[in-house]
């Protein structure tokens, strides 16, 4: 955590929840434009960072996409399946090697040479995580397993292989 900012100074943590992840509140003053120290409250949720991939095949005109279910999105009205880009934790490795390894683990492609996008903060108003968003091709050769997840980490995930073009109409639905 970064402590050391001219216009932020850290006045308490209080850890919250260290069960899953860690939800700790913060109480901080920031130097605001116009000069004047404004003391605010805020919880962060910190799960660490991760990375996702993007599996394409150039040829076949397809990708690898992943179908689990996410529990907080079923508390908020959906049937909590979701369609998504294989992703993970970094868990201490590199968002480069760890992105390898969870791509075989969730769609059974075991890819050589991925290449990174971008990188983002995805709710940043609450969360501290940083995702690595990477791309890489893959081939019916590159199959090592069925892929699946790991089921003693509770994941249960349906390997979805579609057309490029059905994958640009799902973004637009």
């Amino acid at each position: 955590m970064q402590q050391n900012h001219p216009r932020v100074r850290i006045i308490n943590e209080q850890l919250l929840s260290d069960n899953w992840y860690t939800l700790k509140k913060y109480t901080f003053s920031l130097l605001r434009r116009d000069g004047r120290w404004q003391e605010q409250s805020r919880e962060a949720y910190d799960r660490g960072n991760g990375a996702v991939i993007l599996l394409y095949n150039r040829g076949k005109r397809t990708v690898v996409l992943t179908r689990q279910f996410r529990f907080p999105i079923f508390l908020n009205g959906h049937d909590g399946f979701l369609i998504e880009a294989a992703a993970g934790l970094l868990d201490n490795a590199s968002p480069e090697a760890r992105i390898v390894a969870e791509a075989e683990e969730e769609t059974g492609f075991r890819v050589s040479h991925v290449q990174k996008v971008f990188e983002a903060f995805m709710s940043p108003g609450s969360v501290t995580e940083k995702l690595y968003f990477f791309i890489a091709e893959y081939g019916d050769q590159q199959r090592s397993g069925e892929g699946g997840g790991i089921a003693e980490e509770g994941e249960d995930i349906e390997v979805v292989e579609i057309g490029f073009d059905q994958a640009l109409q799902a973004i637009d639905q």
